[in-house]
């Protein structure tokens, strides 16, 4: 009963202090007091550990870690831990999920944990023969593979199909054996490489040619999440506002250019969550814009429509290669108790609120863009920055910030003009 009293919609959260915050998210998600201090200490890592992640540690480069608010994902009530530096994605996000609550919010989905682990093969004598020999032959090579994978049975994953593949080069012919496995809750980079290594002599023997890289491909086409969600019009300003959201989306569909830079605001609100439960964000955005291009031109990985009222019908999919397992997700204090926060209890669930996030982010950029522009409300998050730039410090940032947004002029000699009346102001005060 406890679970359905639960909201992310927290009144007012944005105005909270962060440790208010804070203890709003730690009631939310239960994060104990040794996992909220990991949230709140800067950047949240021990100096030990660190050292042992990465080569030649010296010192941290922190990101700062904000709460996406009013998300339902499937009927669940979520508060998405978003590590970014970037002013304006948190709030977006939390927009675009804001107004598709009454709707119910997101529904999304993902395919099974499959990924692909590429075996190439240089200098291999009549290609074309080996390729139809060796796919005629697929189930042998399944069999290896299923082999060297025996310990993924029980947690249900494990080697699932074989692919071989003719690919022409200016070298010549060469052969790439695709090695499809699921697995699990673990993202599986190094499950994957550990079986593409282990299986390259076999398939030197049996073509004669040299296995050069042996390693996975971040291009998860057999990985996909998807999220869709409807706005209703009277909701996000009415038959006007869609049709400014649709055409601007089909500008996104039929050119590049455009298509570039509207990826790249989905992948604000995706990486931010990969960041912050510490998955790699890289591998997800090279097979993300990997994937607007798989067999087309590059176009937009969200799709919109109008249902027979007249609303707005979002919908997105990309390849999500993420986990719960392994890497900085076990490691890093702070991505723990992101995870928790977030409450998946799956790398298939952590798949769809991410899909569902680079929805809201899309959405709420499209918003923003076809009606008053992205700079109104950028440029007055930006503004806090301008100002704690100018020398701000406590209430004056917000103070110099708003009165800079006001004025439409956001820039370091205004902040610091206001910033000097202000102390001026204060010193006549403590001489009264």
């Amino acid at each position: 009963m406890a679970e359905e009293k639960r909201t992310s919609a927290i009144p007012g959260f944005y105005k909270l202090k962060p440790s208010e915050r804070l203890a709003k998210a730690k009631e939310f998600s239960g994060l104990s007091d040794e996992e909220a201090t990991a949230l709140s200490k800067e950047g949240g890592l021990p100096s030990d550990v660190a050292d042992k992640m990465i080569e030649n540690f010296i010192g941290f480069m922190p990101v700062p870690m904000g709460v996406a608010t009013n998300f339902i994902v499937n009927g669940k009530e979520c508060l998405v831990p978003m590590a970014i530096e970037e002013p304006s994605v948190i709030a977006a996000a939390s927009n675009g999920a804001k107004l598709c609550r009454s709707t119910g919010g997101f529904k999304a989905s993902s395919t099974e944990p499959l990924m692909i682990g590429q075996i190439q093969l240089a200098g291999v004598k009549n290609a074309k023969e080996q390729a139809a020999k060796l796919a005629k032959d697929k189930y042998v090579l399944l069999d290896v593979a299923k082999g060297l994978t025996s310990s993924l049975e029980k947690y249900g994953g494990g080697a699932r199909d074989a692919e071989v593949r003719l690919v022409e080069t200016r070298r010549g012919d060469m052969l790439v054996i695709h090695i499809t496995i699921n697995t699990g809750d673990a993202m599986g980079a190094n499950t994957i490489n550990s079986v593409c290594e282990k299986m390259a002599p076999e398939l030197e023997r049996m073509t004669g040619g040299k296995a050069r890289l042996r390693i996975l491909s971040n291009l998860a086409v057999k990985r996909l999440s998807r999220a869709s969600a409807t706005w209703k019009k009277d909701e996000i300003g009415g038959e006007g506002v869609v049709d400014a959201i649709l055409d601007a989306y089909e500008l996104a569909v039929s050119d590049p250019f455009r298509a570039a830079t509207h990826n790249k605001g989905i992948m604000n609100g995706v990486d931010a969550v990969a960041l912050a439960t510490g998955n790699d964000w890289r591998a997800v955005e090279a097979g993300s814009h990997a994937y607007a291009a798989f067999g087309k031109n590059y176009s937009s990985l969200t799709k919109y429509e109008k249902d027979k009222q007249g609303n707005l019908v979002g919908s997105i999919e990309l390849p999500l290669a993420v986990g719960l397992v392994g890497g900085a997700t076990k490691t890093h204090p702070a991505a723990k108790a992101g995870v928790k926060l977030l409450g998946a209890k799956s790398a298939g669930e952590l798949a769809q609120v991410m899909a569902s996030v680079g929805l809201a982010q899309n959405f709420a950029a499209l918003k923003a863009l076809s009606t008053e522009g992205i700079q109104r409300g950028h440029m007055e998050l930006h503004a806090r920055n301008i100002a704690v730039n100018a020398g701000a410090s406590g209430d004056d940032i917000e103070l110099i910030a708003l009165q800079m947004a006001k004025e439409g002029n956001v820039k370091v000699d205004r902040a610091k003009q206001i910033l000097e009346k202000l102390e001026k102001g204060n010193a006549e005060k403590g001489e009264e």
